[in-house]
């Protein structure tokens, strides 16, 4: 039985590169079909700013409804086009100027009438006539649906009336948005997107009604969730509310904008269940905060000022080429600057951020993008698809086998078969677990394979020593992240689905991803990489691990601690870097369009080829090799971001490589030139 096992385990090991190549060539037409979406649908990007923030920063104006009319008049002017109205509240009608509201001590002291010691109500008196007609109704309606008592009021012939709430509860409730502006921003020519929350009792009819409304005459066509919870969402049990907002929104064809994961603190909930009930009608949101507006209102010089324009255009150009953005949304606030006496606010700089030579909608518009309202993707799903990935799938668990099989190929056809066994189990369970645990394995297997394979192959070549040596290593960095390559078409074939593109869902395991090939890179150069019994791998193991521990050890394991903490803090969208690097990114970004990835073509590509050089000679020198592996992870780890286009990653690695052969080749000029000079002068220095 053994024997029978061995012979069709090394009959598999032949054929388990056929399988890979399958694999690839099924995931190459997923990653043409997910590159004509990205290509040739959504391409507009809506810029759109926070018009409560508008109204805020107003009731700090000598001329509050001028200087909303002017700061209307320029917002259009720099490209914006678009205003987000919120759900109306008592307190937003007040910084309008429709209405003013008072407590009952405020009213008391208005109307020199006596006190009232057991009354806490809240009065309002309306600006106008139209301010009456159009907001009494909608305050009415919210109040009374809320059980609470109303009734008229009037001071001085200014009509009113009384809630009987309190102002500071009254204050939060929440109504249908303002009518008034609503009709202001139309004539404006200002396209609307409302803030939509879930802080009222959600009512089918009303909403029908509300949103037919929004729709017809105001052409509304996304909401951004304004709160923690979408519409109608209950709890996760009951989805009675949420699917009947779902079929009220794909009814009048309203979709979603979807924050920035790193700009929220937890996900909205009931968010990707809305999301999936209305087709994922959905674009991707990058906001412009209240904070960094705040960082444009500093007392700092006016170089200092025109240079955080230039960032936050920087910014926003980023956002919508390397992250398919495409709503970006502006805040204000109005702040109080001690050092120049006065109350300022940062629209002025925000606009000049937009426009002018380095703005970020002419760059934009560069890029290949206008800027309008903002339209979802059009993924297309033909037929064929299942069957691709049904073969990307074996060819993802063929792949992990061979990694394995460096190590110990023995249980090749072992691992092969339980992993088609129990990914299939996975995939009955969680088809979305399968799909990222096999891209997950498939992208860590194949940087590792790619180092293990290239140090096989420099100790070859350190036998023969034939042929150029910058040429060949040159071919071997090439080939080794071809290999490379091959997990990020496993990544791209298995993740085809919108819902990653939009971050509704998530690949998880990104620092795995970093990490572990450089762990089992290390494991095989130490115990694996040399010909010889698992007897002796076994006493080798135990030589090292019982080795005496000195203070060096302590300290040099206390540094790659460190160095690892460093690397690990820099992966993904939240990684940490300097004001220096920072400014050296947008060097790069800005010259190049797309900004390849330091630790690729500084560090980890011109190491590995200096050491492919050297260990024709030296075959210690395939050690300087394992810093590749850094380098080949980042490679696959850069198609793991699947919101980022295909065609940027590709660009991105593509320069990677040639900087870092560029940089390699100088590498290996500055080792010769030491070399020699060491070779030539050490005899001299003897001498003497």
């Amino acid at each position: 039985m053994s024997g029978l096992y061995l012979r069709l385990n090394k009959k598999l090991l032949k054929w388990l590169w056929v399988l890979v190549i399958l694999g690839v060539l099924a995931s190459l037409p997923l990653a043409f079909v997910r590159n004509e979406t990205e290509q040739d649908t959504a391409q507009k990007v809506e810029f759109v700013l926070d018009y409560r923030d508008l109204l805020e920063i107003s009731d700090t104006q000598t001329d509050p409804r001028s200087f909303v009319t002017h700061q209307l008049t320029e917002a259009k002017k720099s490209g914006i086009y678009s205003m987000a109205v919120y759900e109306s509240t008592l307190n937003e009608f007040r910084l309008s100027r429709r209405i003013e509201v008072f407590s009952s001590h405020e009213a008391t002291a208005l109307t020199q009438t006596p006190v009232l010691p057991n009354e806490n109500f809240t009065y309002i008196l309306f600006a106008d006539k139209e301010a009456q007609t159009k907001l009494q109704p909608l305050i009415e309606q919210t109040f009374k649906s809320l059980n609470v008592k109303m009734r008229p009021w009037s001071f001085k012939n200014q009509a009113g009336m009384i809630i009987e709430m309190g102002m500071e509860e009254a204050n939060l409730k929440t109504m249908d948005p303002d009518p008034i502006a609503l009709d202001t921003l139309k004539e404006k020519g200002f396209k609307i997107v409302v803030r939509m929350s879930n802080r009222r009792p959600f009512d089918a009819a009303q909403m029908n009604a509300l949103l037919a409304r929004l729709k017809q005459q105001y052409g509304v066509k996304r909401f951004v969730i304004d709160g923690e919870t979408v519409p109608g969402f209950i709890n996760e049990n009951n989805h009675e509310h949420l699917d009947a907002m779902a079929e009220l929104m794909k009814k009048y064809n309203i979709g979603l904008a979807v924050i920035e994961p790193l700009f929220q603190k937890v996900p909205q909930k009931g968010f990707s269940r809305l999301a999936k009930n209305i087709n994922y009608d959905v674009v991707r949101l990058h906001p412009l905060t209240e904070k960094d507006g705040e960082k444009l209102t500093e007392n700092i010089t006016e170089p200092e000022l025109r240079q955080r324009e230039i960032d936050v255009a920087d910014r926003l150009v980023l956002a919508v080429k390397d992250r398919n953005i495409r709503m970006v949304f502006l805040n204000a606030k109005a702040v109080r600057s001690v050092d120049k006496g006065t109350i300022i606010n940062p629209l002025d700089s925000i606009y000049a951020s937009l426009q002018g030579e380095n703005g970020a909608i002419p760059r934009i518009q560069a890029a290949g993008y206008s800027t309008g309202v903002a339209e979802k993707f059009q993924p297309a799903y033909p037929g064929w698809q299942k069957i691709a990935k049904a073969v990307a799938w074996v060819g993802a668990v063929a792949l992990i086998t061979l990694m394995i099989s460096y190590f110990i190929p023995q249980i090749a056809l072992f691992v092969f078969v339980i992993g088609l066994i129990g990914s299939a189990g996975l995939y009955v369970l969680s088809p979305s677990l399968f799909a990222q645990a096999l891209a997950l394995g498939a992208g860590t297997s194949a940087p590792t394979l790619a180092i293990m394979m290239a140090i096989r192959e420099a100790r070859a070549k350190h036998q023969a020593k034939l042929g150029s040596r910058i040429a060949y290593a040159i071919v071997l960095l090439l080939r080794t992240s071809l290999v490379s390559l091959i997990g990020a078409c496993f990544i791209i074939g298995l993740l085809n689905q919108v819902t990653y593109a939009l971050v509704l869902e998530q690949f998880r395991g990104v620092s795995v991803l970093h990490l572990m090939p450089i762990v089992l890179v290390c494991i095989y150069w130490l115990l694996f990489s040399e010909e010889s019994t698992y007897k002796e791998k076994l006493r080798k193991a135990r030589a090292l691990l019982s080795s005496n521990i000195s203070v060096l050890w302590v300290v040099g394991a206390a540094l790659l601690f460190a160095v690892g903490f460093y690397y690990l803090s820099r992966t993904g969208n939240e990684g940490q870097t300097t004001a220096l690097e920072r400014v050296f990114r947008s060097f790069l970004e800005n010259t190049l369009g797309v900004r390849p990835r330091t630790k690729e073509f500084l560090i980890s590509h011109p190491l590995f080829l200096l050491g492919a050089y050297l260990c024709v000679k030296h075959r210690k020198a395939a050690l300087l090799m394992l810093t590749g592996v850094i380098g080949q992870a980042s490679i696959v780890d850069t198609f793991a971001h699947l919101h980022t286009p295909l065609e940027i990653s590709l660009i991105r690695v593509a320069y990677g490589l040639s900087f870092g052969i560029l940089i390699g080749i100088v590498f290996i000029i500055a080792w010769e030139i030491l070399s020699r000079s060491w070779r030539r002068w050490t005899p001299l220095l003897q001498q003497e």
